[in-house]
């Protein structure tokens, strides 16, 4: 028995003192060239659908608002309300849109009692539900690298596409 505990112990040790030594991931690491890459592909792609959302809200009779986080929504100094605590609960539902106003899912998203800090949303749904009222409505539009960005969604939300979000607090 007590050889069997001074193997295990030795083991222990021996896994302990190699479990600090790291290894790049499967395929190598991307280089700082990739990186800039990718950022300014990210930067123009964010600079090309700004423009095309400013070009579609100048179309629009419904008045949008820009918010610091880089979306636009139909309450003029939205972001600037008190904001929800982490924590706190809210309940939620929201539906998709392309901007052609085309519904992408027929069932819109619903959370009941979620709790700030504690569930995982598009960034620009989770940072309005920050300052919306309960049973208030809003229009959120949503560059691409705020929503599903360049993955998509893998089902029915293509890589890259910039989103018509309503949101409503219940």
């Amino acid at each position: 028995m007590r050889k069997i505990l001074f193997i295990s112990a030795i083991s222990l040790l021996s896994c302990n003192r190699n479990a600090q030594t790291a290894h790049p991931p499967v395929g190598g690491v991307l280089s700082q060239k990739d990186l800039d890459v990718s950022r300014n592909r990210m930067k123009n792609l964010n600079t090309i659908e700004r423009g095309q959302i400013q070009d579609w809200i100048s179309s629009q009779t419904v008045k949008y608002y820009p918010t610091q986080l880089n979306y636009w929504i139909t309450v003029e100094n939205f972001d600037h309300r008190e904001r929800r605590a982490d924590n706190s609960m809210i309940s939620y539902s929201y539906e998709l849109y392309d901007f052609d106003q085309t519904k992408i899912y027929n069932q819109p998203f619903e959370r009941r009692d979620a709790k700030f800090g504690h569930f995982d949303e598009l960034k620009a749904v989770e940072n309005a539900l920050r300052f919306i009222h309960d049973g208030e409505e809003v229009t959120l539009l949503v560059p691409s690298s705020l929503a599903y960005g360049t993955f998509g969604d893998e089902k029915k939300i293509d890589n890259d596409i910039p989103l018509i979000i309503k949101l409503k607090a219940l």
